[in-house]
Order: structure tokens, then sequence, then C-alpha cells
């Protein structure tokens, strides 16, 4: 029987999602250590526990927490849970945590991401990832979980340099299994790029409509003119998404929206991370979410006016305190 992984982890970022995905792997019985430049959030994890509220019941998780990335040694798998903007200055700060055999797999929203890591440390540590989990901070050291939905990892530079065959390598196996086990529910994916388009189209419907609105996916489904608006945003992605070579059926678009908008998904009750943005004046990823796509819309020759309107409306609202 083979031995089972048990992969020491370090996430950079230690944001809502940065700390539901370093919590529960820490209380499924990995070694995970959470490095944030925020000293105060550090402090707190490291004195109090981090707690997780929501979905799965309250409770206080030991997980280490540091600014200081010299000290955790070398990992296994990098999380990288940073806002988009900061990633360059996070990769290169954790520099320490990654060794000759480590794995970078990016959790983060909107597209490029993972080329960005892989011009820092090499195309051959990256992975892609995805998840449909959703968080939001409600404190130093407290995250609310919305759910247990599932998170996909992938190849995304040519998997059969590492073996198998090229869609689903032992590494991406290995590193599915790991999380699952410990209790993230992870799936190895044959197709991240397509999978991570199919995510980004959730985040193009739901983050600027509620950032703008205050209102939760299940909320805005509730209103019809919202709702159009959110659809138009979606059906634009996709011609962009399809015009770069993604095929995204009508039926998968579809589902995208009806798990968006249901009352009944785990998710309904959430808002965007960009309006959690908004609402504590901080810089927003409107120009990773939207503005990915706009620019490979332009490229294309496909018009997105849906998306210009709410990249205009949150860019907005920046204004008033950036």
């Amino acid at each position: 029987m083979a031995e089972r992984f048990e992969p020491k982890i370090a996430v950079v970022g230690a944001g809502a999602m940065g700390c539901l995905f370093g919590g529960l792997l820490s209380e499924g019985g990995l070694d995970v250590t959470l490095i944030d430049v925020r000293q105060d959030q550090v402090e707190t994890i490291n004195r109090d526990g981090l707690k997780i509220v929501g979905y799965g019941g309250d409770r206080s998780i030991h997980v280490r927490a540091t600014t200081d990335p010299g000290t955790v040694g070398v990992a296994d798998v990098v999380l990288v849970h940073t806002k988009a903007y900061d990633t360059v200055v996070g990769i290169e700060g954790a520099r320490p945590v990654i060794g000759d055999e480590t794995v970078l797999i990016s959790f983060q929203n909107g597209l490029g991401n993972e080329e960005t890591i892989a011009e820092i440390v090499g195309e051959e540590k990256v992975l892609g990832g995805l998840t449909a989990q959703g968080a939001v901070p409600e404190g130093l050291g407290v995250v609310r979980n919305y759910s247990d939905l599932p998170s996909y990892v992938g190849e995304l530079f040519g998997g059969e340099r590492f073996g198998g065959d090229g869609a689903v390598t032992d590494r991406v196996q290995r590193i599915a299994d790991a999380f699952s086990a410990a209790g993230l529910d992870t799936h190895a994916s044959a197709d991240i790029r397509r999978d991570i388009w199919k995510k980004l189209l959730g985040n193009i419907g739901l983050s600027a409509a509620s950032g703008a609105t205050d209102l939760s996916s299940a909320e805005m489904a509730a209103i019809p003119e919202l709702r159009a608006t959110i659809d138009r945003a979606v059906e634009e992605a996709v011609a962009v998404a399809r015009a770069d070579g993604v095929d995204i059926g009508d039926t998968e678009k579809n589902e995208v929206l009806e798990k968006l908008l249901s009352t009944s998904a785990g998710t309904g009750a959430s808002k965007s991370s960009l309006n959690v943005d908004l609402h504590n004046r901080r810089r927003t990823e409107i120009d990773t979410i939207y503005g990915s796509v706009t620019t490979l819309a332009r490229g294309h020759g496909v018009a997105t006016p849906t998306l210009d309107t709410l990249i205009g409306i949150v860019k907005g609202l920046e204004s008033q305190y950036l």
C-alpha cells in the first residue's frame, strides 16, 4: 500500500481564503504555515488560534502564522492567496520556502496569475488552481466559511514533462488526494485552464454587481434588471473565452449562472471579495477579474459594453478613497 502523501504547506497571503484553506488543511493534520505581512493578523492567529465560523461549526484551529518566511523552511506546496496585484511581492518575499521540488498553486481571482508566478520561479513549479469555496473576514484571525464546495488543481504549462499523459499527472493527483484526505475537497483537473475560465465567469457575474449594490448573489437574483445585467456580463465573458480558444458551451454557462444566483447554493448568502474590499476602502481586483478579460476582448475584436460599464462603476467607487 502506497504511503500517504502529507505535504508541508506554506500559504502566502492570510486573508479570508488563505486562512480558510490553511485552517482546514491544518485541522486535517497537515503541516501548514500562514505567511502574511500584517503583524496584527499573525500575532492574533498565533495567540488565539484561527477562528472559522459558519459552515462546519464555529471553532478555533491551531495553525502557525508568520511574517518571516525565512523561519518556515522549504515547503512541498505553496498556496498563493494574495490579491492578484500583490503576486510579485508575495512570491519574491516567499523565496525562502521555495525549494527545487516545491510546487506553487494559485487560487487567486482572475487570469494571468500563474503566468506571473512562472516568470519568477519557472513554469515547471507552477500548477493552476481554482475553488468554488467562499469566505469573508470577520475580524483579525476570524473568517466565515460559507460552504464545502470543491477545489481543483491541474497542469497549466505542459504536464507531460512531469509524468502522466499530459492531462492529470502524478503530482497533481497526489496533491488533490492529500488535500481531500485532510478535509479540503480537491479534484485533479484534466483541463485547468478551461476550469479557471468557468470559475472566472462566476466572479464576472458576482464581483462588481455585488460591490456596487452591497447585495449577495441570492439577493441580486431577485431583482430582474440586475439579473439581466449579470447575464449580459457573463455572456460577454463567454464570447471572449471562445475567441481565446476556450470553448465554454451554453450548458456550462447556464450552470455557472444557476449556481451563482441560486438561493439554495452554498454561497448564496455571500458577497464578493470585491464588495468586501470596497467596504473596507481597499484597492479592488477589478483590473484582474474584469480588466484581464476586456484586454483579451480588445485583442480579439470582441465588444464588452457591460464589462466596461461595470469596470467604470467600480473605478468610480474606488476613486472616493484611493
